[in-house]
């Protein structure tokens, strides 16, 4: 699996703004919501409720939030800098600025693991995740996930 089979440039967004974990995820919701169908509100409280069970910041400014949803047909993701980091009760307790949704459909065990540790492992580069942090465009972001 690559990441051009679950996002185009169009699920990419640059200089987010937001106050907090929540609202980030409600930014993703939203922005996700417009390209899968499912409603903002599904797509957040599946999110959110991923995140109680334990936060997805995995350390380095970077986060991996997921949830599985039932109406959907294939894997999603979306990529997100943040202008000025948030607090993700990451594991290292720094805040986040890099963050990478991925949807997946509910009986989709194999695809889901794989597209998670696809995305971990670029996350978890440090020299593409500061490329990602200096990137211009969106064009530029998609080009480095794909790298």
């Amino acid at each position: 699996m690559k990441i051009s089979d679950i996002m185009t440039v169009n699920n990419i967004s640059v200089a987010i703004k937001a106050n907090s974990k929540r609202q980030l995820l409600q930014e993703l919701a939203e922005k996700a919501a417009e390209i899968t169908g499912i409603t903002e509100r599904t797509i957040f409280d599946i999110v959110l409720e991923r995140e109680n069970l334990g936060s997805t910041g995995f350390g380095g400014g970077t986060a991996l939030p997921h949830g599985r949803l039932a109406d959907i047909d294939k894997v999603y993701g979306f990529f997100a800098r943040l202008s000025t980091p948030v607090d993700f009760e990451a594991i290292d307790g720094k805040p986040v600025d890099l963050i990478f949704l991925l949807l997946s459909p509910e009986g989709s065990g194999a695809d889901h693991l794989t597209a998670l540790a696809q995305v971990s492992r670029i996350l978890k580069d440090e020299a593409t995740c500061e490329k990602l942090r200096q990137a211009e465009t969106r064009e530029q972001i998609y080009a480095l996930l794909n790298n």
